[in-house]
């Protein structure tokens, strides 16, 4: 990745770029015109392999599309309007009535409101696991179609075996989706561990500012040309130019942010590590994490979200905390410049005493020293209560 990326963020799919221009431009348009009849007939009759209408291709949206795909270890990748639309359109696309989906339990919500609310309206039936292969395996069933995974997990960060988990699903016809937005591309392929499909929220790190909402699915040519024609025109989540167009100014830096996210967020999690009010830390790369090595097998490093937990179980502490940042927004999302915490208490409705102190916290590209000062002081005013 690392001797290639350069290339790939700044010439593929970019050849040929009228005037000179080092940015490609942005194909504001609807639709697409024909010098003849012919040429229009051929168009509407494959939509997938011609420019007709944005609804279907677009030039800038394309562009992004080859490098995220090559970034990815990918043949093709298909870009949507928001990451759970490019879910759901995954996910959608290899089920029928009265398939079964194992999914692990500790997933995005939106995916989970998929299975939960959306599928099972149509006969579709899923089982959620902790992501280890020993309850994967005996969770499948004879109409198990797809098996969903997000290595590292939301809020929690468990691991799942990908090579092992791919090759038990391939021996039962079984296609695998994985959420790879927490590490990127830059620090993980799971295609290379024969995972089928691989979906991020392009809103985060591809796009790495906070002013762009996307999706993307990459996968085999014929996966991707599946959901292009299932899924992705009928349901019409179409990705707009000009967001796009964000997502391939963010794409140039991403190693860059990468780096740095990681570093910073190892530097936080040292000085953490030792603090009297942090309970535990939920990071694959932590060193008392159970799953590092596994960490180290699929990963080259790790991206700047986690969690801790304090030292509390009330959660009076826990707003005491939240409330008491500075340099840490309140925010939803991450993979942006800035810091955010989300607390699980105002995320989740299921609150007990084990999870009630648990804080999701994602690094920016700050100075790590003002981020840590700011968690000092936020500790210092709940240890005081």
């Amino acid at each position: 990745m690392k001797k290639n990326i350069t290339e790939i963020l700044h010439h593929l799919g970019e050849e040929n770029i009228p005037f000179g221009s080092v940015t490609p431009p942005i194909f504001q348009t609807s639709i697409f015109e024909f010098d003849s009849f012919d040429k229009f007939k051929e168009a509407l009759s494959d939509e997938e392999g011609h420019y007709l209408y944005t609804r279907g291709n677009n030039p800038t949206v394309n562009i992004v599309e080859e490098k995220i795909a090559a970034l990815e270890h990918g043949q093709k990748a298909k870009l949507f309007a928001s990451g759970v639309a490019a879910i759901s359109a995954g996910v959608m696309a290899f089920l029928k009535s009265g398939d079964h989906v194992v999914c692990v339990e500790d997933s995005y919500s939106w995916t989970k409101t998929l299975l939960e609310k959306y599928l099972k309206r149509f006969g579709i039936s899923h089982t959620y696991v902790d992501g280890s292969e020993e309850e994967i395996r005996s969770a499948v069933r004879p109409e198990t179609k797809l098996i969903y995974l997000e290595s590292p997990t939301t809020f929690t960060f468990k691991i799942q075996d990908l090579e092992n988990i791919s090759a038990f699903a391939k021996k039962r016809g079984i296609k695998t989706i994985i959420d790879n937005t927490w590490a990127t591309p830059y620090f993980q392929n799971p295609l290379d561990f024969g995972i089928d499909l691989v979906v991020h929220s392009s809103s985060k790190y591809f796009g790495g500012h906070s002013d762009v909402v996307a999706g993307v699915v990459i996968g085999s040519k014929k996966d991707i040309s599946h959901i292009f024609k299932t899924e992705f025109l009928n349901i019409g989540a179409v990705p707009d130019p000009f967001a796009s167009w964000l997502i391939l100014r963010g794409l140039r830096t991403l190693h860059i942010r990468m780096e740095r996210h990681f570093q910073s967020t190892m530097k936080v999690i040292n000085y953490l590590s030792e603090h009297p009010a942090i309970e535990g830390i939920n990071y694959p790369f932590y060193k008392d994490n159970p799953q590092l090595a596994l960490a180290k097998k699929q990963m080259r490093g790790g991206s700047g979200l986690f969690s801790i937990k304090l030292a509390t179980k009330r959660i009076e502490d826990v707003k005491a905390f939240t409330d008491n940042l500075r340099i840490f927004k309140r925010a939803v999302s991450w993979g942006g410049y800035e810091s955010l915490v989300v607390p699980y208490a105002v995320s989740h409705k299921d609150l007990s005493e084990d999870n009630v102190s648990i804080v999701r916290i994602h690094v920016g590209l700050e100075d790590p020293e003002i981020l840590i000062d700011d968690l000092e002081r936020a500790l210092k005013r709940m240890m005081k209560r």
